[in-house]
């Protein structure tokens, strides 16, 4: 279960499109808050906020040396979240591979009863 409580804190703090674009930006390597936030139209403390959000779910980690706070990706909980994923393909993939075969079974019987060849 708290597997699961992770994989939404991880869902959760990627549903954000500033999230998402700090996440992508960190994952070319660790940055500066004030480098990070540059591109958005917000008010620091309001930036600080997604900061937050995805310290928490263990996505970023940040460290403050004087008065410079740097971001860097925590791999780990995308992994897991990439696994979870993978898991569902997988599932599904299966499921309408079932379904594809089932539906064209039903085709060819329904042909050969039409051409008669089967009654």
């Amino acid at each position: 279960m708290d597997n699961y409580s992770s994989l939404d804190s991880v869902f959760g703090a990627l549903a954000d499109p500033t999230r998402r674009a700090v996440v992508q930006r960190l994952g070319r390597g660790p940055a500066s808050v004030k480098e990070l936030a540059a591109p958005f139209r917000m008010a620091l403390p309001s930036f600080m906020k997604h900061i937050a959000v995805l310290e928490q779910s263990g996505l970023v980690r940040s460290e403050k040396v004087g008065r410079v706070r740097t971001c860097r990706m925590e791999p780990k909980p995308l992994r897991s979240a990439e696994v979870w994923m993978a898991e569902q393909r997988a599932l599904w993939e299966g499921r309408t591979d079932r379904l594809a075969d089932f539906v064209e079974g039903i085709g060819s019987n329904l042909e050969e009863k039409r051409d008669g060849r089967s009654e």
